[in-house]
């Protein structure tokens, strides 16, 4: 989350109490780590809709978000640290707290080997396994690209994470078909495709994120409430006696960070803890944890999720500013789908690798689950009036994929988000009822493309 300094005086926007599901542990545990979550596939694939009969797989196209990674920097470990080093000195740790600061400086190095915002040894693997997935679901594409010498197109928003989850995923798929290898030629970068939240069609979009008011104040808002307040006096309280606590919360340290500054920096290590699991000294995870309660992980991952939403989700309703960018990428998920049914193209996949950036916004353009409800004026994003989680909508190594399959003339698309089978937007058709099935032509209609 970017540092809100909290500058507003309470108002109408504020909340006054913690998400409808914080003190339930079973599911705010995952909601609570944003879209920092490791990836967990949607469905068992046992049960995925099998195609109409006669109907055969000739195409697969994905969106995939990077794979777990580390931190993007060591800002969160430099507040904490000089907290903790000052509190030391003072004699101000709890007992708690004093395995803090050791604890913080493992995680660091180990980000800082790997390198901040690279892919750690979970982000491979979570790209691995879903590109085997996929090989495993599609056989006889897979068997027929090899065969027919289709080729697959591997493209990237072209920063290290996402050019190498491309690479990840290519070469799983080459070790569990050898015979793809030749299927594959060199991976390629397409910014305005895959990095469009900073390109120049992303130039209205940048305008508004640094400069809107609404934005602005709703965000300082959400963050400069009591609630806010109180979580972040508990989270620190776990690491610094009472008497340190309120020195943070009196500004005695406002060149390093305020209280909730200093708490989001907590939550951010225990964030990113799960991502990093493989670096941990013992190889099964970081137990950061205990240096936040549920309820208060659950609090400051609604914060960052309440971040998300107004800044790349569903917004303000009476906007379509975070998501419109986003049609580059739909456009170019129909025109592989069309070009495959026009006889037009030589590709057998298009694999496409990317950020929450871009994800967010295409969710919400598609009105995919949990995307679909925008904030209406006077109301505030909370937790209790809408569906949006950041865990469901972009964790990490989050993914669209569209299978398309042959019948003759006639063209089938089945759509997976995070490799669970899920409709197409209301007023799309399927087939018949309760199929994920939808003729190619119909989503043209649906989506205003014919």
């Amino acid at each position: 989350m970017k540092r809100v300094i909290p500058v507003l005086t309470f108002g109408a926007l504020l909340l006054t109490a913690l998400p409808a599901h914080a003190t339930d542990t079973g599911l705010a545990h995952r909601d609570s780590y944003g879209t920092k979550a490791v990836y967990t596939p949607g469905q068992n694939p046992r049960t995925y809709q099998q195609p109409p009969a006669g109907y055969t797989a000739v195409f697969t196209e994905n969106v995939s978000r990077h794979g777990s990674r580390s931190a993007t920097d060591g800002e969160d470990g430099d507040i904490v640290l000089a907290l903790w080093n000052q509190a030391e000195a003072d004699g101000q740790l709890t007992a708690r707290g004093k395995k803090f600061g050791p604890d913080v400086q493992a995680l660091e190095a180990a980000m800082s080997a790997i390198g901040y915002g690279n892919l750690s040894g979970r982000g491979k693997d979570e790209l691995r396994a879903t590109a085997v997935r996929l090989e495993k679901r599609l056989p006889s594409l897979f068997s027929a690209i090899a065969a027919n010498g289709e080729k697959i197109d591997v493209v990237s928003s072209g920063q290290g994470r996402a050019v190498d989850s491309g690479t990840v995923f290519s070469t799983a798929l080459t070790d569990a078909d050898p015979a793809l290898k030749s299927s594959f030629g060199t991976a390629r970068v397409d910014k305005n495709l895959l990095y469009f939240h900073k390109s120049a069609g992303g130039a209205d979009y940048q305008k508004w994120l640094a400069s809107d008011e609404r934005l602005a104040s709703t965000l300082k808002a959400v963050t400069d409430q009591p609630a806010s307040h109180r979580a972040a006096a508990r989270v620190l309280g776990r690491i610094f006696k009472p008497a340190f606590v309120q020195r943070i919360v009196d500004g005695e340290f406002a060149s390093t960070a305020d209280d909730i500054t200093a708490a989001t920096a907590v939550y951010d290590l225990y964030a990113i803890a799960p991502a990093m699991s493989e670096e941990s000294p013992d190889g099964k995870g970081w137990d950061f944890d205990r240096y936040i309660a549920p309820r208060d992980a659950a609090w400051f991952g609604y914060l960052g999720d309440a971040e998300d939403f107004y800044e790349k989700g569903p917004s303000f309703s009476d906007s379509d500013i975070t998501y419109k960018m986003a049609g580059v990428l739909l456009d170019d998920f129909f025109k592989q789908a069309e070009a495959k049914r026009d006889g037009t193209g030589t590709l057998g996949a298009e694999l496409r690798f990317t950020h929450a950036e871009e994800i967010i916004p295409l969710a919400a353009l598609m009105r995919l689950p949990g995307s679909g409800k925008a904030a209406t004026p006077g109301e505030t994003y909370t937790y209790a009036n809408n569906p949006w989680r950041g865990a469901e909508v972009a964790s990490l190594a989050s993914n669209i994929q569209w299978d398309v399959f042959k019948k003759g003339d006639d063209y089938l698309v089945r759509m997976l988000y995070n490799e669970k089978e899920i409709a197409f937007k209301a007023g799309c058709h399927p087939i018949r009822k309760g199929s994920k099935f939808y003729d190619l032509n119909e989503l043209e209609r649906c989506f205003g493309r014919s």
